[in-house]
């Protein structure tokens, strides 16, 4: 029994450290920042989705201007001036120059998978924080994924087509069911993963690729050799991020490795996939169909012409850069990155960023937030706690993180002293910037 009650006990004192955790958190946030919520210039690119603007209005960020399309580089040069936070999605490019114009910025919001667009090293300099959104529109991908499987190996792009043409192409003959067939997936990330247990659930057999060491789901297996993994695949498809080691991954070399009759499908980047080379396999029956969502030059906006080397080939689908685009996934993506630039914009949350490191400090009673981003040099740390103790400044709360350009501070002083000890850090030397939360 007196086991029980100490069991007990302990059980009610974690539990009410916890609810005077989020009570305390709920009523930092409902508190008024250093800067007046008000005041702070939000502007959102490329028609992201309303729930981001309700999130923002209802936090108490009326001043958010949403532009349907993306901006040119010269557009968003004069845009971004008086900027706090800026959102956008894959189409706009944030370049250097654009970084250097913006005068406030302090956060970027990537609503969508990748960072890509975005000149990370620039506004790691700047002490920008990036985030994004990797996880939101997952699902809506590997669905639609899944659905074009079923539509290209039942040659049902053809057998429409003939339809609206007034021709009735009643047969089986080249049509197959997805049961048995072998999937290949290259890029074992969120996306490929998911899609391996939708692919499993219909009964196909899963085989996947991958630079890391990759745990399967179910019963996929994971194939070291990348032509291997195209010599074995009824379906290929690709879900890898573009950087120079994708850079036209798929090229005529690898696919020469293809099975007669296969499936091959794009959603994952414009560049990774040489599509002249597609195009020739396609024309000469190696490849039985396929379906791009991607690629390497695409429009700037809904309505702009586009051409590609596989227009009007048999069982082909093409799609408008749209694997992610479901409302749920916009609606998910709007809530996921608004709350990321929200945090850091109110507590210092950094966790999930691709510039700042990711550092996070439980808020505490009576003390007032300071973010400090200086360049990663040694002895910062040691100057900055020396300063504010030889004005005799008590820090109730520290965290220190650094990555291989910049340290990021998050520091809690005592409310009375905390505009002195801001003061003070302005000045510490490799300092890039530093602000006051709370």
């Amino acid at each position: 029994m007196v086991k029980k009650l100490i069991l007990i006990k302990s059980y009610q004192r974690e539990t009410n450290f916890a609810l005077v955790f989020v009570i305390l958190a709920s009523f930092m946030k409902a508190s008024q920042t250093s800067y007046p919520r008000d005041k702070i210039m939000i502007l959102l690119l490329e028609n992201i989705s309303d729930s981001a603007i309700d999130e923002l209005n209802q936090s108490g960020y009326l001043q958010v201007q949403k532009i349907n399309g993306a901006l040119s580089e010269a557009e968003l040069v004069k845009a971004v001036k008086g900027v706090h936070l800026l959102g956008i999605r894959s189409k706009t490019q944030i370049t250097e120059k654009i970084i250097n114009s913006a005068d406030k910025l302090l956060a970027i919001g990537a609503f969508c998978i990748g960072v890509n667009q975005v000149e990370l090293k620039a506004a790691t300099e700047k002490g920008i924080a990036v985030f994004n959104a990797p996880y939101s529109n997952t699902r809506s991908v590997a669905e639609l994924v899944i659905g074009l499987c079923v539509i290209l190996i039942r040659r049902i792009a053809d057998k429409n087509a003939a339809a609206h043409r007034g021709e009735w192409q009643k047969e089986a003959k080249g049509s197959f069911e997805l049961r048995g067939k072998t999937l290949g997936i290259i890029g074992y990330g969120n996306i490929g993963s998911q899609l391996s247990i939708m692919a499993e659930a219909l009964g196909m057999q899963v085989i996947y690729y991958d630079v890391a060491t990759k745990l399967p789901h179910g019963n996929a297996r994971q194939i070291r050799d990348l032509e291997e993994l195209l010599q074995k695949s009824n379906i290929v498809t690709v879900h890898v991020p573009s950087d120079a080691t994708t850079h036209n991954l798929i090229n005529e070399e690898k696919l020469k490795h293809l099975q007669k009759g296969s499936i091959f499908l794009n959603y994952s980047r414009g560049d990774v996939v040489d599509l002249i080379a597609l195009k020739k396999y396609i024309e000469n029956g190696v490849i039985a169909g396929a379906a791009i969502d991607v690629f390497p030059e695409e429009p700037e906006k809904t309505g702009d012409p586009f051409e590609t080397v596989l227009q009007n080939l048999p069982n082909v689908i093409l799609t408008p850069h749209i694997g992610g685009s479901t409302e749920e996934a916009q609606a998910n993506i709007g809530l996921d990155v608004t709350s990321k630039l929200t945090n850091y914009l109110e507590f210092g949350n950094s966790e999930g960023s691709h510039t700042v490191p990711p550092a996070n400090l439980p808020p505490q009673a009576g003390t007032h937030r300071i973010l400090h981003i200086h360049k990663n040099i040694p002895g910062v740390l040691g100057e900055i706690n020396s300063r504010l103790s030889k004005r005799g400044i008590n820090i109730v709360g520290q965290y220190l993180k650094t990555n291989d350009d910049i340290g990021y501070v998050i520091l809690d002083v005592e409310s009375a002293i905390s505009n002195e000890a801001f003061d003070i850090l302005k000045d510490v030397k490799g300092t890039v910037r530093a602000r006051m939360v709370y």
